[in-house]
């Protein structure tokens, strides 16, 4: 590896590829010292160990270790990262947020830990954010997809989430988030996929969530969630699949809109639902109710008058 640093005197270098050539050994410090104008360092594929360096850019299925260095701040020029495949631990830096030019960002199968950068929704430049703990990186759409599903992601789910206003995905399932789901994520117009499943999220599901016109999918399974299912999604014309199982949901369950089309497999482990029984819960007792409040009505109004 020694060589990188004879590297070091062409300064208007602005790609290095070097992937899949079992280098091994150590990344050197001189690496620091690549050109400033460098924009793509292929190194994938080489069996590197140790820690990163301060110059990084694709670095994934190696052996790397520790933390992701603050010093990513320096790389102004940088359009794209993957350090996916890697053993990488602690939290995601939040320098990532004051890169102008940063378009792509693949963190797969890491051990990171600690929140969610909210402030990524403000980086105008990115496009695919993924950190999730299997399965290839999907493409880039042209559209932001926010994927941090299956890591060890914990704390409140961030507020801060109703600012990627041109995300079509958010996947964020299978970590430790807690807290309330914000309002705020139902301005996300644009977004089709939205998956907060095995958390330990807890209070309401956001009478908000009724706007999110294009929402195709909506999983909140096992969860911490109470209350009603807010009856305005029922206007949610392209959901298709919805899962709350494993809640504590109360109330019954709207019957119009999507829900039509709905089983018992929304529902599973709701004690306090009912409904109709397609979605396989107790019936609610509305006539039952109606005539206890009439003979209540009626034995006021026979005492009042005598």
């Amino acid at each position: 590896m020694r060589f990188l640093t004879s590297l070091t005197s062409c300064r208007k270098l602005r790609v290095l590829g070097l992937e899949n050539n079992r280098l091994n050994g150590f990344l050197p410090i001189s690496i620091g010292n690549l050109s400033t104008s460098l924009e793509k360092l292929w190194l994938g594929g080489n069996g590197i160990k140790g820690t990163i360096p301060r110059e990084i850019g694709n670095l994934l299925e190696n052996d790397f270790n520790g933390s992701i260095p603050t010093t990513i701040a320096h790389l102004q020029k940088l359009q794209g990262l993957d350090l996916s495949d890697n053993q990488i631990r602690g939290p995601i830096p939040t320098e990532f947020c004051h890169l102008p030019n940063l378009d792509r960002l693949f963190l797969t199968r890491n051990q990171f830990s600690g929140p969610v950068l909210a402030c990524l929704g403000n980086v105008s430049s990115l496009r695919h954010l993924n950190l999730i703990h299997s399965g290839k990186p999907m493409e880039p759409q042209g559209s932001f997809e926010l994927d941090v599903s299956s890591n060890s992601l914990s704390v409140d789910l961030p507020s801060g989430l109703g600012s990627f206003t041109v995300a079509q995905l958010i996947n964020l399932s299978v970590n430790q988030f807690s807290g309330d789901m914000s309002a705020t994520i139902g301005g996300l117009q644009n977004l089709v996929d939205l998956s907060l499943a095995h958390n330990t999220l807890r209070g309401y599901i956001p009478e908000t969530f009724g706007s999110l016109i294009s929402l195709v999918t909506l999983d909140l399974f096992r969860n911490n969630l109470s209350g009603v299912i807010p009856k305005s999604l029922e206007g949610l014309s392209h959901l298709r699949y919805f899962n709350i199982s494993f809640n504590e949901l109360s109330g019954e369950i709207p019957s119009g809109g999507p829900f039509k089309n709905f089983t018992s497999q929304s529902f599973v482990s709701n004690e306090a639902l009912c409904g109709f029984t397609q979605f396989g819960v107790p019936q609610c007792h509305v006539v039952y109710q109606s005539r206890i409040t009439k003979i209540v009505v009626i034995i006021s109004f026979y005492l009042l008058c005598h």
